[in-house]
């Protein structure tokens, strides 16, 4: 049960706790100081342009860290940062579905099913990518391992706490680049997601394909977010930290159930349960947690707010743990296989919004490919930033089928089982027969898409 809490399995051997209290004590402070400063006038007009302020203290940190220009974090506290990314993303799906109200899924079904297929098909779509790009010029031309297939997806899909998961995989199949190259790639995809996201919200308004915003803002608050008084609401801050934990150590369990279960299944299974993180599980724990609140009518101890606030102070923590320990000398050697994946990436997840989800979705598509491509390049965080940029009223019915897709597609994609199998798949098969497969799933996906379409239309007429 121990180490189900992936990410801080390997700290047992520093075996020394004031090293364990200063980076935890730093990182507590840098915490603070980015939940003040997200506040100021200057940080607001920067995420305003797409730039969040964890890229830039992520930035200072990497200057700063073993491998920046300065060197200032002593090493022994950068190793114990490199296990958190895990632990802190744990965090941010843990708190995801327990800051909304659960959607009524009637009427919902459809959209969801829609919304569910172009990401998949954006996901599938960047091991297709990669792998096309690794056996046609990075594998013959400069000899890089074929794992360098999956980097697209890890990265972009993924993100830095998928990445940071997936490092312990590549290491094992002999790929320990991977982990620092999937940072790197995270980091490309992140900054993308938001400039270019943001951009791509202008250009959206500018030739109307944003939804107009209804007059009225419909403000919801619970009443715990109301109240000043400052000791109720650290009593507040408390509960929906405790909830937050709750749903964490409901996926806890879930992951110690099924990999129990491994040991009746065969070696690949149980390889790929080993692998499996517990994020997409919490997830589940968050969707549980908030579903039997509702149904005991004991809502009022969340706040959306603080929940809001906890993902997003997670969130940003975790690029900063990444972002100061990124391997400088190592991403100087791959620059150039890291490139040309990364712009191929977007290339296909900028294709996969504009062109796809036209195919995929009957109405708003604007808003819901938005928040996809968001999703699929930068986080779920940045996929609900950027539907916060086109949709700041909630005029359309998006966010609520965005959500609830992220139940089903969290523990396939993003650091999921899909993500978990690539891997293991290419090492036993190769990655010709793997990037065959995800083709023949992309197909599959496109006409299940247009088929659900032409359901839409046959019921309207």
């Amino acid at each position: 049960m121990y180490e189900l809490f992936i990410g801080f399995g390997d700290l047992y051997k520093f075996n020394a706790i004031p090293t364990f209290s200063l980076s935890l004590g730093l990182l507590g402070i840098v915490g603070i100081f980015l939940t003040l400063g997200r506040r100021l006038d200057s940080a607001m007009k920067l995420e305003r342009f797409g730039i969040p302020i964890a890229l830039l203290v992520g930035a200072i940190g990497f200057l700063i860290g073993p491998y920046g220009p300065f060197s200032l974090l002593p090493e022994r506290v950068m190793n114990i940062w490199m296990q958190l990314p895990t632990p802190l993303l744990t965090l941010v799906f843990a708190s995801l579905m327990l800051g909304r109200p659960i959607p009524k899924v009637s009427g919902l079904w459809k959209p969801v099913a829609s919304q569910a297929l172009l990401g998949l098909l954006l996901g599938f779509g960047q091991y297709i990518v990669g792998g096309i790009i690794v056996l046609s010029f990075l594998l013959p031309y400069l000899g890089v391992d074929p794992l360098m297939g999956c980097i697209i997806e890890v990265g972009f899909e993924g993100g830095h706490g998928a990445a940071a998961i997936m490092g312990d995989s590549f290491s094992k199949l002999g790929f320990p680049e991977g982990l620092d190259l999937g940072f790197a790639m995270a980091t490309v995809g992140l900054l993308a997601s938001t400039l270019i996201g943001s951009f791509l919200v202008v250009i959206g308004r500018f030739f109307g394909w944003i939804v107009p915003a209804d007059n009225e803002v419909i403000i919801n608050l619970d009443e715990s977010e109301l109240v000043s008084n400052p000791f109720e609401q650290l009593k507040s801050l408390l509960y929906n930290f405790a909830l937050v934990g709750v749903a964490v150590l409901i996926g806890i369990f879930l992951l110690y159930c099924l990999r129990t279960s491994s040991i009746y299944m065969g070696d690949i299974s149980q390889q790929v349960l080993k692998a499996f993180p517990v994020f997409p599980l919490a997830l589940l724990g968050s969707f549980f947690v908030r579903f039997v609140l509702e149904k005991i009518e004991k809502t009022k101890f969340i706040s959306s707010l603080f929940q809001r606030e906890i993902g997003i102070l997670a969130t940003d923590l975790l690029i900063i743990t990444a972002m100061a320990g990124l391997n400088l000398p190592l991403l100087t050697n791959y620059w150039l296989p890291i490139s040309i994946l990364a712009i191929a990436g977007l290339v296909w997840n900028l294709a996969g919004m504009l062109f796809f989800s036209r195919l995929f979705f009957k109405d708003e598509w604007f808003e819901r490919s938005i928040a996809e491509f968001g999703n699929s390049t930068g986080v779920a965080a940045s996929g609900l930033l950027l539907l916060r940029l086109a949709d700041p009223r909630n005029s359309t019915n998006t966010l609520p089928v965005f959500s609830i897709k992220q139940l089903f597609l969290q523990p396939l994609l993003s650091g999921g089982l899909i993500t978990v199998i690539a891997p293991l798949f290419i090492s036993s098969y190769g990655l010709k027969e793997w990037t065959e497969f995800c083709s023949l799933i992309s197909v599959t996906l496109c006409a299940l898409a247009i088929s659900l379409q032409s359901t839409y239309k046959k019921a309207a007429s």
